[in-house]
């Protein structure tokens, strides 16, 4: 067995499957033990007592939901082209865009849909917001975007993950939908 340590982005793994692919390349992949993973996101959320805490009064507050699709990217165990990445949410390219730029932003907290927030979600919902403003910036949509959150059947909504999809670099029509 092979022991080592290594300070590698939270995003790479999860993009990657970084340390798999790693240990393939030198045919340790059987043998592969991680004993430490740094966090560099400047954060302390790859703490596993902290991410087990924020998990349980997830689960408390908003029930224990089945697995999306995003807490799958979440949880790393499905690839993503994550360009932006907090203890509160990330941002990552849309698998099937609707536009020339187009994007997701997600929290980490597993809220199911907007209708479904609480008034203590306040900030992280502004947060979330914030972070499309910025990485709509980042990704060069100086002439505008578009912001849409799906709620519900009647909304399209097709993962229950709350998200907001940002799109841009084209002219967008009216009304949508």
């Amino acid at each position: 067995v092979i022991v080592f340590k290594m300070a590698v982005p939270v995003r790479v793994l999860r993009q990657k499957n970084f340390l798999f692919q790693f240990a393939a390349a030198l045919s340790l992949a059987p043998r592969l033990v991680v004993t430490q993973q740094v966090c560099t996101s400047g954060t302390h959320d790859c703490d596993e007592v902290s991410k087990a805490r924020a998990a349980a009064e997830a689960r408390q507050k908003y029930g224990n939901p089945e697995p999306t699709i995003f807490s799958k990217i979440l949880d790393g165990s499905i690839p993503a082209d994550i360009i932006h990445e907090d203890d509160k949410c990330i941002a990552f390219r849309d698998v099937s865009p609707q536009a020339p730029k187009h994007f997701l932003v997600i929290p980490r907290a597993p809220i199911p849909q907007l209708s479904k927030a609480q008034d203590d979600d306040s900030q992280l919902l502004g947060h979330l917001l914030t972070v499309a403003r910025k990485t709509a910036v980042k990704e060069g949509l100086d002439n505008g975007y578009r912001v849409v959150i799906n709620d519900g059947q009647d909304g399209a909504q097709s993962v229950y993950h709350l998200h907001i999809h940002v799109m841009g670099g084209r002219q967008m029509k009216w009304p949508p939908g």
